[in-house]
């Protein structure tokens, strides 16, 4: 098994249109534009096909429930064309406290609104008439005047991963999505994610080597690993108080599954209770190390090996850096242990 290795982006201004033609350059597969709640990713992904030719060009994610199922297909079937083939639709529910309150979407049915979802777009992109009847959407709308359409473009094809974390959505994504947009994630607990994943490609007669499996990783290279894993860990006190509620954190969940229960509770509990730096000190430095690249290439090449053996098949990266020539030359530093990685798989013999 080889690693391919993405890149996170965002091609809203001149360095960050620089950056996307860098990472093409240094050999990429792909980049990845995330979409909360200040730039939309879609708008992002026509600026990056405009000044690329090869790499791929991937939604890390548009939140469902944001845009009809319908016009996600048309965004998709337009960023197809002006890319020449190269769009991936990544997909993903986001959460409660982003759609409901910055949106005004109810987040209801998640795991249902996202196979209907896929099934929609699927229709869409296939040339298909557009009727469906779901527990989500019916279209067309019964007792009114809409007329099931025929999309006017072309049928194509549009790769739908999907983001998941849960059970179900995990189940969901070996049913349904053509890949997999991970995180929170460990190499030593990956089947807490791919045997999920695996039982929903099973039930529908695929293979999970038919799902592109993508995790998100931090990389930094430093001879201070304990002073940087602390620094990442730190971030994560957001993440597991603020990405959330008391109640629905699904990013706490994960954790949770992979043995990290009563850290997440307790960071989280500092989080609510005001004491936001106690919250950031709290989550193990370990955390940190584990769910990104840190350290010098000779252990940032182990890390990778362990990647690629537990079954990642893409990387999507974000390389530290504080200017757009710091981020492109260590892209271009782990580009290169990549390769290093993926040609002892080829030949048997390690790499030192």
């Amino acid at each position: 098994m080889t690693l391919r290795l993405g890149t996170w982006a965002q091609p809203v201004d001149q360095p960050g249109l620089d950056y996307v033609v860098e990472a093409e350059r240094l050999g990429l597969d792909s980049i990845w534009i995330p979409e909360f709640w200040g730039f939309d990713a879609l708008t992002q992904i026509a600026a990056a096909a405009v000044v690329t030719e090869r790499i791929r060009l991937c939604t890390g994610i548009v939140q469902i429930g944001t845009r009809t199922p319908a016009m996600l297909a048309m965004s998709a079937m337009t960023l197809q064309h002006l890319s020449n083939g190269r769009f991936v639709l990544g997909l993903g529910t986001s959460g409660p406290q982003v759609i409901e309150g910055w949106h005004g979407v109810p987040f209801a049915q998640p795991v249902t609104r996202t196979r209907e979802t896929i099934e929609i777009i699927r229709k869409v992109t296939q040339g298909e008439r557009l009727e469906y009847k779901g527990l989500v959407f019916e279209l067309p709308l019964p007792g009114g005047e809409g007329k099931a359409l025929r999309s006017a473009l072309p049928p194509v094809e549009v790769p739908i991963y999907l983001a998941s974390l849960g059970p179900a959505n995990l189940r969901l994504t070996g049913v349904a999505a053509d890949g997999w947009i991970g995180n929170s994630f460990f190499t030593e607990t990956a089947d807490v994610f791919f045997d999920k994943i695996r039982d929903g490609a099973e039930s529908v007669g695929r293979t999970l080597d038919e799902v592109e499996l993508t995790v998100s990783v931090g990389v930094e290279f430093t001879d201070d690993v304990h002073e940087a894993s602390q620094r990442h860990a730190q971030g994560f006190a957001f993440t597991f108080g603020a990405m959330g509620s008391a109640s629905s954190n699904f990013y706490n969940d994960a954790f949770a599954r992979q043995g990290w229960g009563d850290d997440v509770d307790e960071v989280q509990r500092l989080w609510f209770a005001g004491d936001r730096d106690a919250a950031a000190k709290r989550v193990p430095a370990e955390i940190g190390r584990r769910t990104n690249l840190i350290g010098p290439p000779n252990e940032i090449r182990s890390r990778l090996r362990e990647y690629r053996d537990c079954g990642v098949t893409t990387l999507r990266i974000g390389p530290s850096g504080d200017t757009l020539d710091e981020r492109v030359a260590n892209l271009g530093q782990i580009a290169e242990l990549v390769a290093d990685v993926n040609n002892e798989s080829q030949t048997g013999a390690p790499l030192t």
